[in-house]
């Protein structure tokens, strides 16, 4: 099967570098599915999880985003995400206590910059929770 280069940055570090056979994410219109040689594409992503069919592995490489943007084209795909986690770095006890104080950060903001602030932590977190709970659901 062909191969394309994939990047996963978020605004801290560099999540994912390497290649994969296929890539799975939450575009704003809904999930997109993306083989090597797809078309030139642009779009943003919503908060959800990327899912990484990578050659000589049985297991998808997940990573939770809360958004961003992603860039495709035939060779190599960039994502540009405001918040990445990798699969094995998720924490459910930490990410149900991030979604509790952005929530009541959310309820306490009273400017546009403490709610925007509020809403990415909160976006983190839903990101985070819906990854786990995929992982759940696949291994069961």
């Amino acid at each position: 099967m062909s191969k394309m280069q994939v990047e996963v940055v978020s605004s801290e570090q560099l999540i994912y570098s390497g290649e994969a056979e296929f890539l799975v994410a939450p575009a704003q219109e809904g999930e997109i599915g993306v083989y090597p040689r797809h078309i030139p594409l642009l779009t943003q992503i919503r908060p959800g999880i990327l899912r990484l069919t990578v050659p000589g592995s049985k297991d998808e490489v997940l990573v939770a985003v809360s958004g961003g943007v992603m860039e495709v084209q035939p060779e190599l795909v960039t994502v540009l995400a405001d918040t990445a986690i990798r699969g094995e770095d998720l924490d459910e006890a930490r990410a149900n206590e991030a979604k509790r104080n952005a929530e009541d950060a959310l309820k306490k903001a009273t400017d546009d910059q403490s709610t925007a602030r509020a809403h990415a932590a909160l976006a983190t977190a839903i990101a985070e929770l819906k990854a786990l709970d995929y992982l759940r659901k696949r291994h069961h």
